[in-house]
């Protein structure tokens, strides 16, 4: 794709955050967590810039969780009260959802008055959401009757939110969805309520788009790690079946299944390596990183790539991966990195 580089510098859009934002949201005053939402929003943006990042986030400070998008502003979900087994609390859908307003582009407005940069947007995918809240015992009550019936008015949502982005000037939007990548293992573990077929036909629903104006991407993360052993045709077929632009895959380990997923991908779409682990404070050596890159490159075209951390180094807001610091020399990492890679063309 001959305008990768303007997102050659990326992340996963949900990053740590500040302490008084928190604080804030623990007191529960509405006022004073708009104002410290505003704040931490503007600090963060300069943070971003200050960095060199070709992409700028709000950094999901306005939201619990990286779902959070959808779930404040869909009807159709009930929080149980329980947790999921990743930390998130776990939420049912008791019938069809209905979006209410819009899920992130108010926000994402609000972001383009504060930077040039190009405003990231990243959403959970439908496919995910079904999977983890479709509820079959909810079905005589009024619930959906199927994941894939969930999934695909999800889909309908997410779609709808993409065009939108897009009509407001966001061109980069990613959607997240940490289960997919465990449908291409050679022996599958538990994945939710929704199959690998009905999986890739929900995200295909929700990806596509009429007409794409020039250098917006719709890209999808199918995970935050490799499978132990990648099934080549299940790797084809999701790339195949979904139309995502750019794929963002984890490539933090060094493993010969990071390598596997990118040897599937076909040759006309962008990949975004997560080359360093969002997870661990520990800094990678840079002749290390480089390494994998030109592993990857001998299979990829470089100027089709970007890099990224792992992950997001936040999904839950009150439960990040890292310190602020930590983070900080991570996503420095990542741009020094990138100069090594592509220079100083962006």
């Amino acid at each position: 794709m001959a305008d990768t580089f303007n997102y050659r510098i990326d992340h996963h859009g949900s990053l740590v955050r500040p302490a008084e934002l928190l604080a804030a949201r623990a007191q529960g005053d509405p006022e004073a967590l708009h104002t410290a939402e505003t704040e931490a929003v503007k600090e963060v943006v300069t943070f971003q810039r200050k960095l060199r990042s070709t992409v700028v986030t709000d950094g999901d400070f306005l939201r619990e969780d990286f779902r959070s998008a959808v779930f404040d502003a869909v009807s159709g979900f009930r929080r149980t009260g329980e947790e999921t087994a990743d930390g998130l609390s776990r939420w049912v859908a008791e019938a069809l959802p209905k979006a209410n307003h819009p899920l992130a582009a108010d926000s994402a407005s609000k972001l383009a008055d504060l930077t040039w940069i190009a405003p990231k947007v990243s959403l959970p995918s439908p496919a995910y959401l079904a999977a983890t809240t479709f509820a079959p015992e909810l079905a005589a009550s009024g619930g959906p009757s199927s994941a894939r019936e969930l999934g695909e008015a999800l889909a309908e949502i997410i779609n709808a939110e993409i065009e939108l982005l897009v009509s407001r000037g966001v061109r980069l939007i990613q959607l997240n969805n940490p289960l997919l990548l465990a449908h291409t293992a050679t022996e599958p573990a538990a994945v939710g309520a929704l199959s690998f077929e009905d999986a890739l036909a929900v995200e295909a629903l929700a990806v596509r788009l009429d007409a794409r104006p020039e250098g917006v991407r719709v890209g999808l993360c199918p995970g935050w790690d490799a499978p132990a052993a990648v099934d080549r045709a299940k790797a084809e077929r999701l790339y195949g079946e979904i139309p995502a632009d750019r794929w963002i895959l984890p490539y933090d380990k060094g493993t010969a299944a990071e390598v596997d997923l990118l040897k599937a991908m076909p040759e006309d779409r962008d990949v975004c390596l997560g080359v360093v682990d969002a997870t661990v404070p520990e800094l990678e050596g840079i002749d290390e990183v480089m390494a994998r890159i030109d592993a990857a490159a001998e299979v990829k075209d470089l100027e089709d790539m970007a890099i990224s951390p792992s992950r997001g180094f936040a999904d839950l807001a009150v439960r990040p991966l890292l310190s602020t610091e930590e983070q900080r020399l991570k996503l420095v990492l990542v741009e020094t990195l990138a100069r090594y890679c592509w220079g100083n063309e962006f």
